[in-house]
Parts: structure tokens; sequence; C-alpha cells
């Protein structure tokens, strides 16, 4: 289950912001998650809540996942499109199989929110 490493580096990055400015507590974590990063949405849940105790300052914090779909470009064309069905291996504008997937294997960090000494709430 490599979703316990990831979870891991999450609250290692989580917790570097939080630092760099000056937060009390972070209160969310939004990431987004590509259909072919290899990651199970519902472990790295699990995951987030089990690790989440050992961070400074997410001890509480919620996680949300938003789930990035597939993009494919043809380097023959140039167009881009999310595919209908599972397969990668075609441009459905001229054929070529000369496609490669640019977006929808990645996992980021897309939003933090968190408290502040002056108890304002400040996202990053």
């Amino acid at each position: 289950m490599h979703e316990y490493s990831v979870v891991t580096a999450l609250l290692e990055q989580c917790d570097t912001y939080a630092a760099s400015e000056n937060a009390v507590a972070i209160d969310e974590v939004v990431v987004g998650i590509g259909e072919r990063s290899g990651i199970e949405p519902t472990l790295l849940q699990s995951a987030f809540e089990m690790f989440r105790e050992e961070s400074q300052y997410a001890k509480k914090a919620r996680l949300h996942i938003h789930i990035h779909p597939v993009v494919l470009e043809c380097v023959a064309c140039g167009v881009q499109n999310e595919p209908k069905q599972k397969n990668y291996a075609l441009c459905v504008v001229c054929g070529s199989r000369n496609v490669r997937i640019i977006q929808g294997r990645d996992m980021v960090l897309l939003r933090l929110e968190m408290q502040t000494p002056h108890n304002a709430n400040t996202c990053i």
C-alpha cells in the first residue's frame, strides 16, 4: 500500500507550508488525484486519517479528494481530449497511435485551509 508513503509525504508538505505561513493548524487539505495515478482514493483517505495524528498541524484536518480525468494529446495532429472509454492508444480525430497522457497520472496538493494566530483562515 504505497498510499501510506504518499500520505506521509503529503503531510510533510502540508506541515512545511503551515510553518512558513505561521499557522496554528490546518483545517482542510484538498488534493487532485489523476485517474491513472495508481492511487486508490479510499485507501488514501484511510491512510490520511490514520497518519494525520503524527502531523504537527493537520491533526484534525479534513481531506477532500478531486479526481482528475485522463487527458490525451495526439502528437500527430495536436488534438487534446478526455477519452470516453479506457482506450488511451488512439487519437479520436486522426486515428494515430502516437498519443500521450498529459493529465491524469499525478497527485497534486490543490489547497490548504489553515488557522493563523490572529484567528483568520488562510488558504494557499
